[in-house]
Order: structure tokens, then C-alpha cells, then sequence
């Protein structure tokens, strides 16, 4: 077993700051920044694949109907022309 001697002066440990305790404001500020990052985030992701569901949804509607979005627009310009 050894020991550790130290030789020289010994050095004053640093004071010990107890932390800065934000104000109010600060922690509402850092809520709403958090808070706007995850909305962010989860607008990246959930409007696509609401837009994308939403296609696809209308689609298989239609297609269980026996119609296709091809054919509605077709409809549409042809009745558009006659008029």
C-alpha cells in the first residue's frame, strides 16, 4: 500500500459559488425557446406525412368509389370547356 506525499505548500481550495438562480423571466424565456424547437421539429415531420396521408386517404376513397383523381379532374375541364 502506498501514500500519496505531497511536498510544498498547500494549495487553498476554490471557493465553492453556489449557482446563479435565474429570474423568472429567464426560465419562461427557456420554456418558450425549448417549447418552439419541438414544435418546430414535430412540424418538419407531422405535415408531411399529415399531407401525404391526406393524398392517400382522398386516393383510396376514390378508388373505392370506382373513380380515380384523374378522371374527377378530367370531368371537371370538360365541363369547364362547355361552358
Amino acid at each position: 500500500m502506498t501514500t500519496d506525499v505531497h511536498e510544498g505548500p498547500l494549495e487553498a481550495a476554490p471557493a465553492i459559488t453556489p449557482p446563479v438562480k435565474k429570474t423568472w423571466r429567464e426560465q419562461r424565456w427557456e420554456r418558450r425557446r425549448r417549447r418552439i424547437w419541438l414544435e418546430e421539429a414535430l412540424a418538419w415531420i407531422l405535415v408531411p406525412v399529415i399531407v401525404l396521408g391526406g393524398y392517400y386517404l382522398i386516393d383510396s376513397g376514390l378508388n373505392a368509389l370506382g373513380t380515380s383523381p384523374a378522371a374527377i379532374i378530367a370531368g371537371i375541364s370538360m365541363i369547364a370547356s362547355g361552358l
